[in-house]
């Protein structure tokens, strides 16, 4: 029995991880550790780019297969160069349109259940 398996998805996955990794961890890698953040900035990118699935048999593992079938390494008319910084480009671009879209819930979000002391003190009664 074989498995479709979204080639695209995996390799933006990981794309994400990696520019993200660049980025300051507050209020960047914070806000987008908030699943629904990070769900937005994958639909973003995954929008802006043609998918490839592939069939994985039972015996196979992702990696495997990834190895044999990068997203990267076939199919698209750019140079597996091109196509991953075109993939980087599109993700920096998603995390500035999601930022200033949502920068007022996720100021909120990331003060509410980060950073504790952006409320103030009640310990003195």
């Amino acid at each position: 029995m074989k498995t479709v398996v979204n080639l695209t998805q995996q390799t933006v996955l990981g794309e994400i991880e990696s520019v993200l990794d660049t980025y300051p961890y507050h209020p960047y890698q914070q806000a987008f550790a908030i699943p629904d953040l990070r769900q937005e900035l994958i639909t973003f990118v995954l929008n802006r780019i043609p998918c490839f699935y592939s069939a994985v048999s039972e015996g196979q593992t992702l990696v495997q297969n990834l190895e044999k079938e990068c997203l990267l390494n076939y199919k698209l008319p750019r140079s597996p160069l091109e196509q991953q910084l075109h993939v980087q480009n599109l993700i920096h671009q998603g995390i500035y349109s999601i930022f200033q879209d949502k920068s007022d819930w996720i100021s909120h979000h990331l003060c509410e259940t980060v950073q504790p002391g952006c409320e103030p003190s009640h310990w003195f009664g």
